[in-house]
């Protein structure tokens, strides 16, 4: 996540791209997440590394950590930052081997990962147009 970008920022002043992300990020709920190919697919715009850029250019504007690499490792970097608000949302996560580098935990993808299905449902029944079905989760 850059240092130039923040909550402060209105979100009209980033990229088209980067608002449709964002708007997929903020429909997860607490405590589930996303991953970057599957936020590309409910877009139907972009891959996974397309959203990972966004996230990283523009992230702090959103939840981030809810947009995940889908092998469940924390992003380096900010991995006590995200462990903070994995727990604060009671994410599923899964214990670190002590093999792992920094026995850090890695989230629970399994549990953890949203198909976005109840936003569909949300807005099917408030009238307004759906967003696209989220895709399967792959794991």
């Amino acid at each position: 996540m850059s240092e130039e970008s923040g909550p402060e920022q209105e979100l009209s002043a980033y990229p088209e791209y980067a608002e449709r992300v964002f708007e997929v990020a903020e429909l997860i709920p607490p405590g589930r997440v996303m991953t970057y190919g599957d936020v590309a697919e409910w877009l139907e715009e972009g891959g996974p590394r397309q959203v990972g850029r966004v996230m990283a250019l523009y992230g702090d504007a959103v939840p981030w950590w809810r947009v995940v690499r889908a092998d469940g490792r924390l992003l380096p970097g900010h991995e006590l930052r995200a462990l903070g608000h994995y727990r604060a949302e009671a994410t599923p996560l899964r214990e670190a081997g002590r093999a792992s580098e920094g026995h850090v935990p890695r989230l629970d993808m399994r549990r953890a990962r949203w198909d976005g299905a109840a936003a569909v449902d949300d807005a099917a029944g408030s009238g307004e147009a759906a967003p696209p079905r989220a895709p399967e989760a792959h794991t």
